[in-house]
């Protein structure tokens, strides 16, 4: 469990983040949604302490973020940023040990070598396992940075909108292998991301920010309604469920833009 308790974010005059109170359960997936300039990243980075908060506190499982150790906290939360880009030339294998540097410190080891062959396998990245990253598609590189933190093995992993750029078949595999994640080797993740669909369709809860405080937050039946959504977006939403998840259709329902 990650709690945020009065969390804000200031620069000089002006408040990106306000009193932001809400929790991320354990083992589930949760989406941070929202309109830009909401807030999202900024939390999700204050979470991996890449930013530092102006005021409130961070727990994991119980203890303040700000008092654990870097590298302890960096085999318990592992981070991909948006749109991640080494200027090496290196291998979908290299990058993906780079994971491991939290314990190997670059010697790897056996448990290392392990951690590695098996992020590429759940992945199921063998067949690109020796290739470089810039002989690769957008989907395929992204992969690979997944492939990277999840070879990270915390029990935590922070998300800054991984699905951008990808085309739909891709953005469906990064979604199918985060929602394993959870529910076979009981990870926690916690994704900013902008398609309000795969929110609604692969998650188990969802913190929906506005104007940098939480707007709404719970499972996705409690934040994913018509009214919920359309207050948040200015938008009006049709939304159907059935067995295969949630659609909500955007597109075609008539009233004005606020």
């Amino acid at each position: 469990m990650i709690t945020v308790n009065n969390l804000s974010k200031t620069y000089g005059a002006k408040t990106v983040l306000s009193n932001v109170s809400t929790q991320f359960p354990a083992e589930r997936l949760t989406s941070l949604i929202g309109p830009n300039g909401a807030g999202k990243t900024t939390l999700l980075m204050m979470i991996a302490r890449l930013l530092e908060p102006s005021h409130g506190d961070i727990l994991i499982e119980g203890s303040k973020a700000s008092e654990i150790r870097i590298g302890d906290y960096a085999k318990r939360v592992a981070t991909l940023r948006q749109s991640p880009d080494f200027n090496l030339r290196l291998t979908v294998e290299e990058l993906v040990a780079f994971g491991r540097f939290p314990y190997s410190r670059g010697v790897l080891t056996t448990d290392d070598n392990r951690a590695i062959d098996e992020a590429i396998a759940f992945l199921t990245l063998e067949p690109l396992r020796g290739a470089y990253l810039d002989e690769l598609s957008g989907g395929q590189r992204q992969m690979a940075f997944l492939a990277m933190t999840i070879a990270q093995q915390t029990q935590c992993l922070l998300l800054d909108e991984p699905l951008n750029n990808l085309d739909i078949k891709h953005a469906v595999q990064i979604m199918r292998a985060l929602r394993r994640l959870c529910d076979e080797h009981g990870r926690t993740v916690i994704l900013v991301v902008h398609d309000i669909n795969f929110a609604a369709s692969y998650s188990d809860h969802i913190v929906a920010m506005k104007g940098g405080e939480v707007h709404c937050a719970g499972p996705v039946a409690k934040v994913v309604t018509e009214e919920r959504l359309r207050k948040l977006y200015g938008l009006d939403f049709e939304i159907t469920h059935g067995e295969r998840g949630y659609l909500c259709n955007y597109f075609n329902p008539s009233g004005e833009l606020e």
